[in-house]
Parts: structure tokens; sequence; C-alpha cells
């Protein structure tokens, strides 16, 4: 919960690197919240079976898009690739596959043109930037 927290708080932080830990807790806790949001939404009767969308799940969407974007980007940086990279979303299917292969890819040992290793530099540890929001 604390890496997911870690990218809330750095909702618009597009410069820097991201580890690949950080990246996929986010992943993760997001796919976690959007299905328990869905489930709400169709016990509360705010689901929309004809459209397939949920309000609570509907604003949560909306919620997570810049967090969203500033770790992909910061994940791209990561691997020494430009956070345009994102625009692969757009080919289905080989655009996916390639952004994948990109996002499951170690990072860059050692600084590259985006910033220091975080890894390596112990940077973007939920554990120190945390503290104030918990």
């Amino acid at each position: 919960m604390n890496w997911y927290l870690l990218t809330i708080k750095k909702y618009a932080v597009f410069q820097g690197r991201a580890r690949r830990k950080e990246f996929w807790m986010f992943v993760l806790f997001n796919i976690l919240f959007s299905f328990i949001l869905g489930v709400v939404d169709a016990l509360i009767g705010t689901y929309n079976w004809q459209s397939d969308t949920g309000l609570l799940s509907s604003i949560y969407s909306l919620f997570v898009i810049l967090p969203n974007l500033a770790v992909t980007t910061r994940r791209l940086h990561d691997i020494n690739r430009s956070g345009w990279w994102q625009l692969l979303y757009l080919i289905p299917i080989i655009g996916w596959l390639v952004l994948l292969y990109f996002f499951v890819s170690k990072g860059n040992i050692g600084a590259n043109r985006f910033g220091e290793d975080p890894k390596q530099n112990n940077l973007n540890t939920p554990d120190q930037t945390t503290k104030l929001v918990v």
C-alpha cells in the first residue's frame, strides 16, 4: 500500500525514474480498487450494464489518470526511454506488447539522462516518502 501512496503523492511528477516495484504495485492496487469499486457499483445500483461502467469506478478512473501517466513516464525513464513511448498504447496488441516488455525490463544501472538509479541510491522508497501521508 505504501508504494501506491508514494505514486499518488507524486501524482504529477514526470521527472526522475520509477522502479519496477513502484510501477507494478501501483498497477496491482489500481486493478484491486477498480474491481472493488465495480462490485460496490453493482451492489448499490450505480452500475450501467449497457455501457459497462459504474459511477464510483468511473470517478476512480478519472482520479488516477494523471498518476498513471506520471508513474508510467518515470518507469520508461528508468529504462532510458522517453515518456512519449506511451503513445504505443494507441497501437493495439503490438504496441501493448512492446510496452509490456519495457515495463518488465530491468532499469539501467547507475545514472542515465533522466536521473539517478532509484534502486541503487534507495530513492523512491515508500518508507521515506509516505511518513507524512500515513
